[in-house]
């Protein structure tokens, strides 16, 4: 993409589209939470969570830019140990009444936040990244996983890795979610490849093929989405 691509900040892009909305579910893709303060991330996911009444997947990442992490004054070095962390502490804001935690990246006592998530304090993360260090972590603490442009093919050699270490933790496949972005190019046909590969649910992301420069077109790429893609993708519930 052009540097100069407006690629909207996702909290607020969400919170507009939560207004407008009632039953789509609402998600990251992905949030580089190591290049967030903790605390600040959980109050603004818990509260798109809840004007959402409940709809937000938090999709996150770790980044792969270290000038983007060096613009901002972050470390770059263990970031990812940095994500793991980030995450228990945000579910430990979400879920108690009064927060503790104490670690190498994050620390804090007595903290209270809210509004809490509506679904009894959790929100679901869904870790992105195609490296096995980023499957482990999906593995060890998400709710699920996302890949971008991706085959089949490619899919399935990284669910079934998946499902291994899901397994070597003591945790299940079913009910960890696998969202994938199609490989560039690929059309509705590939629909039933992706979902024998263990796709639970595809992403698209037009703006890399046709930037949004009004609403009147992002309109249009939606709604072209939907005719294009929602509309055979919902014969398979029927199978």
């Amino acid at each position: 993409m052009p540097g100069d691509t407006s690629i909207l900040n996702p909290f607020v892009a969400l919170s507009y589209v939560a207004a407008v909305t009632s039953r789509i579910r609402l998600a990251t893709g992905v949030c580089l939470i190591p290049e967030y303060n903790p605390l600040l991330l959980a109050k603004l996911a818990a509260s798109l969570d809840f004007v959402s009444g409940g709809r937000f997947l938090f999709g996150v990442g770790i980044g792969w830019l270290e000038e983007e992490f060096q613009a901002l004054g972050i470390p770059w070095a263990r970031r990812g140990a940095r994500a793991g962390e980030t995450v228990a502490a945000m579910r430990e804001l979400w879920e108690q009444p009064q927060s503790t935690y104490d670690g190498e990246f994050v620390s804090f006592s007595g903290a209270r936040s809210y509004p809490k998530p509506p679904r009894n304090g959790k929100i679901p993360i869904i870790v992105g990244g195609q490296s096995d260090a980023a499957l482990k972590r999906a593995a060890a603490w998400g709710d699920g996983w996302c890949g971008f442009n991706l085959t089949p093919d490619e899919v399935k050699v990284m669910v079934d890795r998946l499902t291994a270490l899901l397994a070597e933790r003591g945790r299940q496949r079913e009910g960890f979610e696998i969202f994938i972005a199609p490989i560039r190019g690929a059309g509705p046909a590939s629909i039933a490849a992706y979902r024998d590969a263990g796709v639970d649910e595809l992403y698209l992301t037009p703006i890399f093929e046709q930037p949004f420069s009004s609403v009147e077109e992002t309109t249009r790429v939606i709604e072209d989405i939907g005719r294009e893609w929602v509309t055979p993708a919902a014969r398979f519930r029927q199978i």
